[in-house]
């Protein structure tokens, strides 16, 4: 029987040490980090990894917690057999992934933000583009990702313009990830004001 390769979904992006049992510091990329309570199963593979989970180093989550300060808005995992900071320099830079069949359901209400990927935004029945990637806020110097800040959506136009539209619910009408559409009312001039030109400047 031939095995599937998986689709993945990235959790997290493990960064460095953090304490001496082996805790590792990491960027969240998902909105529930509650989810590591349930979802302990994991795998940890380099960043762009779209291989079997053959070829990916399963793992298993025994603890995490959220830290504050400079921190805050990242998570620390407590990984199995992970245990002093040797260890956990060996992981430091992979990310953690799970089966886009193993994540948890979401709330009527909720999406995971790697669905928004390859959808159509329309403005009412005005197609306004194709949603490339999605962009979190950030601190001054990129160290961490602000969680009260709304996520911009990286949409290219027809025309191979680049707009950034907020990705918040006074603005959602609805999104179907099934046939990739999401649905917006967008406040007038929003689409133009946003609207990044990729041709060649005018002298």
């Amino acid at each position: 029987m031939t095995q599937t390769t998986p689709t993945w979904i990235v959790l997290a992006h493990l960064l460095r040490p953090q304490g001496r049992k082996g805790e590792v510091l990491a960027e969240l990329f998902t909105d529930f980090p509650e989810r590591f309570e349930k979802q302990t199963r994991v795998f940890l593979a380099p960043s762009g990894f779209s291989g079997e989970e053959s070829a990916a180093r399963a793992a298993e989550v025994v603890g995490f917690w959220l830290p504050v300060g400079k921190n805050e808005g990242r998570v620390v995992l407590q990984l199995a057999g992970i245990e002093t900071i040797s260890d956990a320099e060996t992981v430091a830079g992979l990310d953690v992934l799970v089966p886009r069949e193993e994540r948890l359901p979401l709330d009527d209400d909720s999406v995971y933000i790697s669905e928004l990927i390859g959808c159509t935004v329309y403005d009412g029945t005005t197609a306004v583009g194709v949603v490339g990637d999605v962009q979190f806020a950030t601190t001054a110097d990129g160290a961490r990702r602000l969680t009260d800040a709304a996520p911009l959506l990286e949409v290219e136009s027809a025309a191979g313009d680049e707009i950034l539209i907020p990705f918040v619910k006074a603005f959602l009408v609805a999104v179907n990830t099934e046939s990739k559409r999401i649905e917006m009312k967008l406040p007038e001039g929003l689409v133009e004001i946003n609207r990044t030109a990729t041709g060649h400047s005018k002298d």
